[in-house]
C-alpha cells in the first residue's frame, strides 16, 4: 500500500482530528519504521497542521524516528534490574553477532539494535521489544536463536512462543486480586443504588490514587462532577513508565474486565460518555487482547448505549497508545499526549477536573484505582477500608524485583512491614530497596521497619532490592542517565539540572570527583527540588540525595581530589583540532608552556 492511500485511510479513521495526530503517527511507524518527509506533508495537509509542529511532536516522543529504522528494530531494556540480569553483556553479544553498531540501521536495511527505558518486565528481565513485540528471559542461548531468526528473515510473529510469553508471576493476593465479582457487578449496583450512593461509598472508603499521588479519588470524582460542561471524559493512565514498575500490566492482562468496569463506573457517576486508555507503547502486547474485552463488553451491554438497559447510560472507551515518554505518566501530559502534542505538563491551575481533555473536565485515574473503585462499588466502603491503615486503607499491589528469590506481584494491606515484604520474597541480604522507582527513596537497612503506606513510605508500585554485593552507585548513574533522556527539557531547572546531576555522578563514578562536587550536587539538587516545573523536576535528584545522606560510603570511597577538578576536559577536547593541523607541540596545548 503506498504511503499516501495508508495516511488516507488512518486519518479518515481518525476523522482527520488534529488531536489524533499522535495515534497516526505511532501507525505510521509501526508500518514503515519511520515517518518520512512525505508522510510528515500528508498528514500536515489532512489535519490542518503545520509540518514544523508535526516535526516538533515527532522529537519529543522515543518511538517516533524521522530516518528508518531496521526491518527489525530491536530495543533492550536499559534498567538497572535487566543490568543486574547481564543485560549490558547481552547488549554487546548481539550487537557483535549481527555486526552493527547501537542506535545505527545495518547496511542492508534488516536490523537496527538500541536500548530503551524501563520496559515494565522487571522480574523477568533481561528484556527486549522487536517491531513492538516483547521478548523477555533474555540469556546467551536464546540472543543465539534470535540471531539466527532475524538472519533467516523470519517474522517476530513467527519466533517461538516462549520467546514471546510474559508471565503475571502473582506471588501474593488479598482483597483485590482475590476477588471472584462478576463483570457488570459494580454497575448494577450503581444502576440500583444511584451515582450518588456509590460516590459516597468510595469516599467513605478513603480510596487514594495508587498511582503514587495519593490524591483522594471520591474528591476527584465529585468535583470533576460538579464541573459544567457539555461533555466529561474519563482517563486511565496505563502509562506505566517508573523503572521497576509492572503490576499495571499484570492487572490490565488479568484484570482489564474490572479495569474498565471501574471506568465505566465513573463515567456514570460523573456524566462522561467517552473514555480512553492511555497505553504505553512498551505494552503493544497487550493492545488486542484489550481490545477483544472491549468488544465482549460491548457484546454483553456493559459499553455502548443505554448500559444493562438504563436509558441515557452511554459510555465507550477507546484505546490510545502513547509512544515512549516517561513525562507521560504524569496526568496533564498524558492529557496533552492524547490530544496529539508533546507531552509537556501542564500549568496548574486549573485542574483536569475542570479543564482537562479537549478542555474539557476529565478524571485521570490509575489502572488499580479504578479497579479498586469498581470492587467498592460491589462490596462497599466498610470492606475497602477493613484492611489497610487509618490513612491509608485497602491495599498496594507491589512489583518486586532485584535480588529476590521469587520476584513478582505482591499485593498487602497497607501498613506491611518493608522486612515482613523482604521475607516473603526471599530477600535475604537486603542492603537497600529502591522504593517507588527512579523518583522515588533509597531504603538502607535501618530503614526497613518502617512501613508501606501514605504516611510512611508512599509507592506507586515500584519496590527493588539491591544485595550486599550491590555497588549502589550503579543504582544512582542508571537513574541520573535516565533523568536526563527522560527529562522534557521544558523549564531550566530540570532540564540542565539533570544534565549536571548526570555529570557529577559520572565524574564520582570514575574517581575524578572531589568534596567540592558532592556539595555541589546537594546544591543543584536543592534547587531541583524547589524550582521545577512539574513532578520529573522536583524528584529526579531523590536518587542522588538519598544516597548521599544514607549512603555516603559509595561517595566517599571515590573521592581522589581534595580540590576542585574540571569535569570538562578544555585540553582533551582540542586533541581533533591537533590532529588536523598535525601540530602536538607545547603550544598547542592548554597550560603547557610555548
Amino acid at each position: 500500500m503506498s504511503i499516501d492511500t495508508y495516511i488516507d485511510e488512518i486519518t479518515a479513521a481518525t476523522r482527520n482530528r488534529p488531536d489524533y495526530l499522535l495515534q497516526n503517527l505511532y501507525e505510521i511507524q509501526y508500518q514503515y519504521s519511520y515517518v518520512s518527509d512525505q508522510a510528515i506533508k500528508l498528514l500536515a495537509e489532512k489535519l490542518a497542521l503545520s509540518e514544523s509542529f508535526i516535526v516538533g511532536v515527532i522529537g519529543f516522543y522515543s518511538f517516533l524516528h524521522t530516518t528508518p529504522r531496521g526491518r527489525f528494530d530491536i530495543l533492550i531494556s536499559d534498567s538497572i534490574t535487566d543490568h543486574m540480569l547481564g543485560s549490558r553483556g547481552l547488549l554487546d553479544t548481539l550487537c557483535n553477532k549481527l555486526g552493527v553498531a547501537l542506535g545505527q540501521p545495518r547496511a542492508d536495511g534488516r536490523v537496527t539494535v538500541d536500548t530503551t527505558s524501563c520496559t515494565g518486565m522487571c522480574e523477568q528481565g533481561p528484556a527486549m521489544l522487536v517491531n513492538g513485540w516483547t521478548v523477555t528471559r533474555l540469556d546467551q542461548n536464546r540472543i543465539e536463536q534470535i540471531v539466527e531468526l532475524i538472519e533467516a528473515d523470519t517474522a517476530v510473529e513467527e519466533w517461538p512462543q516462549e520467546f514471546l510469553t510474559v508471565d503475571d508471576n502473582i506471588q501474593r493476593r488479598d482483597i483485590l486480586l482475590s476477588d471472584n465479582s462478576n463483570a457488570g457487578d459494580a454497575l448494577k449496583a450503581l444502576i440500583e443504588q444511584g451515582d450518588e450512593a456509590i460516590l459516597q461509598q468510595i469516599e467513605s472508603s478513603g480510596l487514594r490514587g495508587r498511582g503514587g499521588a495519593g490524591f483522594r479519588t471520591g474528591m476527584k470524582w465529585r468535583f470533576c462532577k460538579q464541573a459544567d460542561a457539555d461533555q466529561h471524559y474519563v482517563v486511565c493512565n496505563a502509562d506505566e513508565g517508573e523503572p521497576g514498575t509492572f503490576k499495571d500490566r499484570v492487572l490490565l492482562n488479568s484484570y482489564a474486565d474490572k479495569v474498565f468496569e471501574g471506568m465505566t463506573l465513573c463515567a456514570g457517576i460523573i456524566g462522561a460518555t467517552k473514555g480512553y486508555v492511555y497505553l504505553r507503547a512498551e505494552y503493544r502486547y497487550l493492545r488486542a487482547p484489550l481490545e477483544q474485552v472491549l468488544r465482549k463488553r460491548r457484546e454483553t451491554g456493559l459499553l455502548g448505549t443505554d448500559i444493562l438497559g438504563k436509558q441515557g447510560f452511554n459510555f465507550d472507551i477507546e484505546i490510545h497508545m502513547g509512544a515512549g515518554a516517561y513525562i507521560c505518566g504524569e496526568e496533564s501530559s498524558l492529557i496533552e499526549s492524547l490530544e496529539g502534542k508533546r507531552g509537556i505538563p501542564r500549568i496548574r491551575p486549573p485542574f483536569p477536573v475542570t479543564h482537562g481533555y479537549l478542555n474539557k473536565p476529565t478524571v485521570v485515574n490509575n489502572v488499580e484505582t479504578f479497579m479498586a473503585a469498581a470492587l467498592i462499588a460491589v462490596h462497599g466502603a466498610n470492606w475497602f477500608g477493613s484492611v489497610g491503615t487509618e490513612e491509608s486503607s485497602g491495599t498496594k499491589l507491589l512489583s518486586i524485583s532485584g535480588d529476590c528469590e521469587r520476584p513478582g506481584i505482591y499485593e498487602y494491606p497497607f501498613g506491611a512491614s518493608m522486612q515482613h515484604i523482604l521475607q516473603d520474597c526471599g530477600a535475604t541480604d537486603a542492603q537497600a530497596v529502591q522504593v517507588a522507582g527512579a523518583a522515588g527513596a533509597t531504603l538502607p537497612a535501618a530503614e526497613f521497619n518502617r512501613c508501606i503506606a501514605f504516611e510512611d513510605v508512599a509507592t506507586g508500585g515500584s519496590f527493588m532490592v539491591f544485595n550486599q554485593h550491590r555497588d549502589m552507585l550503579d543504582m544512582v548513574r542508571n537513574f541520573a542517565h535516565f533523568f536526563v533522556h527522560e527529562s522534557c527539557g521544558f523549564c531550566t531547572p530540570c532540564r540542565v539540572g539533570c544534565s549536571l546531576m548526570k555529570d557529577l555522578v559520572d565524574k564520582v563514578y570514575t574517581g575524578h570527583a572531589g568534596q567540592y562536587d558532592l556539595d555541589e550536587m546537594h546544591k543543584i539538587g536543592e534547587l531541583m527540588l524547589k524550582s521545577s516545573h512539574c513532578g520529573l523536576g522536583t524528584t529526579a535528584p531523590n536518587p542522588m540525595l538519598d544516597t548521599l545522606n544514607k549512603f555516603p560510603q559509595i561517595y566517599n570511597e571515590r573521592l581522589k581530589h581534595s580540590s576542585y577538578e574540571p569535569s570538562f576536559d578544555l585540553d582533551a577536547a582540542l586533541q581533533d583540532a591537533r590532529d588536523i593541523t598535525g601540530r602536538d607541540d607545547a603550544g598547542a596545548h592548554i597550560g603547557t608552556e610555548s
